[in-house]
């Protein structure tokens, strides 16, 4: 239990300085919308090259990219099939509500929970590659089609993912893993560097527009979605990840305890900075990240003390 506390003190701090900030208003008015753009636009993607350019490719053919992909994919289609029929909401907020329902926090928070909890930060990285290598691409060329690019043309249609920043860093950077180059240090030094500022960055935007406004706020929160995408996120995803390592994979023991842990991490704040990006669904993400954040805490705690013995 003190690892689980240890890793999400990381997050709430570096948020509550956000909401400092915000509440200080230290950046000023446009403080929040200009972070954002700086973590989607420059850091982010700086983050991604890096992470993907020295990363070892054979954690891709392991059980816990099947997992997390598999789930990942399953509880975002069931979250859009749900809200489709019951809330009758359009596609660009779906998308963030899938997101929001089963995109996991693998970075800020996944990486320390895997130290902590797991004993080994190789658990989250598998999941870390399949968001940045196919969940990312995905959802953001459905944003870039749904929003950004209405009435484009054809062509313009067509070549939106190869323009969106994150996908051709990610592209690049995973290029760079199967050429099996080694890049000099003084190339990767400044994309390291400015990587370093995706994760503080997202939190204290996230942090900032907490500031002056109420979580789940009535006639301003999207309640409904955020329950729905709640519940899928902490209890459904966990679930799915546990039935599928365990009765379609056969594992047990640590790695079975592994997968669950980490199926059962809140949304991360990349959907937030998403959200806002392309200004959709920005509540519905805030409040969601919030919630299965708070929530995930018990969650953990109750995955640990059922499997981990």
């Amino acid at each position: 239990m003190s690892g689980v506390v240890a890793g999400f003190t990381v997050i709430f701090v570096i948020i509550a300085i956000g909401y400092m900030l915000g509440r200080r208003g230290t950046l000023g008015a446009e403080g929040e919308s200009v972070l954002g753009r700086l973590v989607f636009f420059v850091a982010t993607p700086a983050l991604l090259f890096d992470s993907l350019a020295s990363s070892d490719l054979s954690v891709i053919f392991s059980p816990t990219l099947a997992v997390a992909a598999v789930t990942a994919l399953t509880v975002g289609a069931l979250y859009m099939v749900v809200a489709r029929v019951w809330l009758r909401r359009s596609l660009p907020e779906l998308t963030i509500g899938a997101l929001s329902a089963s995109y996991v926090n693998s970075a800020n928070l996944g990486i320390p929970i895997a130290v902590f909890v797991l004993g080994d930060a190789s658990f989250v990285a598998p999941l870390l590659l399949f968001q940045i290598i196919a969940y990312s691409p995905i959802a953001l060329t459905i944003l870039d089609v749904t929003t950004l690019r209405r009435g484009a043309s054809r062509l313009d249609t067509i070549t939106a993912p190869f323009k969106n920043p994150i996908v051709v860093a990610g592209a690049a950077g995973l290029l760079i893993a199967l050429l099996g180059w080694t890049p000099p240090e003084a190339l990767m030094q400044p994309f390291r560097l400015m990587g370093g500022a995706s994760v503080p960055g997202a939190l204290l935007a996230f942090g900032i527009s907490l500031y002056g406004v109420r979580v789940l706020e009535k006639g301003t929160s999207p309640r409904r979605d955020v329950a729905l995408a709640s519940v899928l996120k902490i209890v459904v995803q966990p679930v799915l990840a546990y039935l599928m390592a365990r009765y379609l994979l056969g594992l047990d023991g640590h790695e079975l305890f592994a997968i669950v842990v980490v199926a059962t991490l809140p949304t991360a704040q990349n959907v937030f900075v998403y959200a806002s990006r392309y200004g959709v669904g920005t509540v519905l993400a805030r409040d969601t990240a919030f919630v299965t954040t708070l929530a995930a805490i018990p969650g953990i705690a109750l995955v640990s003390g059922l499997l981990a013995g």
